[in-house]
């Protein structure tokens, strides 16, 4: 039978309950999360397709001065050398939206998820919800070179959460419905189901469990299907190119990963240059993105095709049509004035430009290769630049393959994403998602690991030998022995003759019971009797054991077996958090053949 528990002072405190444990802990309330998803994705999928016509909406009034939802092309503007001014003009009225409306809708948007998710509460506000997508409609409808994906991840996860705020639910239930409207509204955009679940494991749930999984991919598959009542279809840009898998082929996948890498720090640092240059700029930052905007229009004259989100130029890559001078200006002017633009803070995604410039890295140097199709190394170098620069191998690989509904370049973008992964991984410290939240003082992990608490019993840490003190003891010869300098422990479980224990004595129980008059002959015995004790077994698991130390406020417990009752060990703080101590020194004694050394 299971002894009651009882706090530091003795107050009775609820027995603990041993759980069947399995896989996950997972419980059916799951259910109902993802039926809320479900209400959260339709959500998500009408801000994707009212995004998407927002952007052709702005598009075609700054340029054309129609008012038609029409696929309009900007090099077919009538404006002249007067279209650089649009650039700014939008970004001039963002930089109000921002100033007045929310601060927000600055960025890409993804960073500002990840920052609500782990600091936030998973809470964003309703201002958010709104002032986003229209603020991206703008700059991207003026000529931003960005894409709708950031944005509308931000306003689909800000759909979910006020969702989430209006129902009972707990945070991490929120953050939850926040990352299905995320999924749901990249879904939207892309058409990608498997790529937007794919994005919040890697990225956005800090976690992998069944009950953050499911109502994601409920989200997802919920989008996909509703996209298309809308006219959207999958995939957005087929190709039906093939691949032979040869080792020369091989090969050269991996030297496109480790271009797209490459490419991706150079990214990646001139976005920030750009931002530490607005930085040092003595005016306030509602009037950077007009700057930007500047630099966007003027590069707009010298390659039309680098403004707005470029679509049209991703399909011309991969069908081969884009001759490799123009993707090299494609290439430069792009890479300047996405860098600035975004530098500035003003609102746009990061999708769909890696996929541009990454493509015309692949365009250019594929002109050079024989054998496979220029469409296929603008693929292979688009996907390997998303993945290495957002450092989500599966999502960009995923990707890929549903963008253009072909399965058999699986291996060649794998390839090339992890080469990319890996060089960026070892490069730099942080990505062009994270550096931001890095930079407002906020350390963040992306690795997942099981919890070694989960996984060792309290028999593998506990002290075995333990230092025990007689029920027969009297109060002067306790309080003596725990103010002898030659006793070296906090704390003794005290013994009766049969060697069971009756509680544990330490200096704070000591002076509670001479403040309390008790006589200094009194025997622990019986100071003890009637005390509920806090008791660990040998079989259960750290993880909870850490739990109920801090629910009882107690640093020591002492061990006891669960069939004889007696006492088989003592374990504190100190024993628990030996486990990772021990963890790290096994990384630092591990055998490696060489060293390196981050280049930031």
């Amino acid at each position: 039978m299971t002894p009651p528990i009882a706090d530091a002072n003795g107050t009775s405190a609820p027995p603990v309950r041993h759980l069947r444990l399995g896989d996950f802990t997972t419980d059916p309330r799951v259910l109902l999360i993802s039926g809320i998803a479900v209400v959260v994705a339709t959500a998500g999928v009408v801000a994707g397709f009212a995004l998407l016509k927002l952007i052709r909406l702005a598009t075609n009034i700054a340029y054309f001065g129609q008012l038609s939802f029409a696929n309009l092309r900007l090099e077919h503007s009538p404006l002249g050398l007067w279209a650089a001014l649009v650039p700014v003009a939008g970004s001039l009225i963002v930089g109000l939206m921002a100033r007045y409306g929310s601060e927000k809708i600055r960025g890409h948007g993804i960073p500002e998820a990840i920052e609500a998710i782990l600091l936030g509460r998973s809470r964003l506000d309703a201002k958010v919800a709104v002032l986003k997508p229209l603020s991206s409609a703008v700059v991207i409808g003026t000529g931003g070179p960005f894409g709708a994906e950031g944005p509308i991840i931000m306003t689909g996860g800000a759909i979910g959460s006020l969702i989430a705020q209006m129902l009972p639910v707990s945070d991490n239930e929120r953050k939850t419905l926040l990352v299905a409207g995320a999924a749901a509204g990249m879904t939207t955009v892309f058409g990608t189901p498997i790529a937007a679940i794919m994005l919040a494991v890697e990225l956005l749930l800090f976690e992998w469990s069944p009950r953050s999984f499911l109502p994601v991919a409920v989200a997802a598959v919920v989008a996909a299907v509703e996209r298309g009542f809308f006219g959207l279809t999958s995939p957005l840009f087929p190709f039906e190119g093939s691949v032979d898998v040869t080792l020369v082929g091989a090969l050269c996948w991996a030297a496109f990963g480790l271009l797209g890498g490459l490419l991706s720090g150079l990214l990646t640092r001139l976005v920030y240059a750009c931002e530490d240059g607005f930085l040092k700029l003595p005016i306030h930052w509602m009037w950077w993105p007009t700057l930007g905007g500047i630099v966007v229009g003027l590069g707009g004259l010298i390659d039309p095709n680098a403004l707005g989100v470029g679509y049209d130029s991703i399909a011309g890559m991969l069908r081969g049509d884009i001759p490799t001078k123009a993707a090299l200006l494609l290439l430069v002017v792009k890479a300047v004035i996405w860098a600035v633009a975004l530098g500035s803070g003003t609102s746009g995604g990061v999708l769909a430009p890696l996929l541009i410039m990454g493509g015309a890295m692949g365009t250019v140097i594929g002109g050079f290769l024989p054998g496979e199709s220029i469409g296929f190394w603008a693929l292979l170098a688009m996907t390997a630049t998303m993945g290495g620069t957002m450092r989500s191998p599966l999502t960009a690989t995923f990707f890929a393959v549903e963008l253009t509904g072909n399965t058999h370049v699986l291996l060649p973008l794998i390839t090339a994403c992890a080469v990319a992964h890996a060089v960026t991984v070892l490069l730099m410290r942080r990505s062009i998602l994270t550096e931001k939240i890095a930079r407002r003082g906020h350390h963040l992990v992306r690795e997942y690991r099981v919890d070694p608490f989960a996984l060792t019993r309290v028999d593998e840490v506990m002290t075995k030998e333990v230092e025990t003190v007689p029920s027969d003891t009297t109060l002067h010869e306790a309080t003596r022995f725990l103010t002898d300098p030659a006793t070296h422990h906090p704390s003794f479980p005290v013994l009766d003759g049969a060697g069971r224990v009756l509680g544990v004595i330490d200096p704070p129980s000591i002076l509670r019971w001479r403040r309390a008059g008790k006589h200094r002959q009194s025997t622990l015995q019986e100071l003890l009797a009637g005390t509920k004790i806090t008791v660990a077994y040998p079989d259960e698991y750290l993880e909870a054991l850490a739990d109920r130390l801090s629910t009882v406020n107690v640093a020591h417990f002492p061990v006891i077996s669960r069939e004889t009752g007696r006492l088989v060990g003592y374990i504190g703080w100190k024993d628990i958090m030996r486990v990772r101590t021990k963890l790290r020194a096994e990384e630092r004694h591990r055998t490696t053949f060489f060293k390196l050394k981050s280049f930031l």
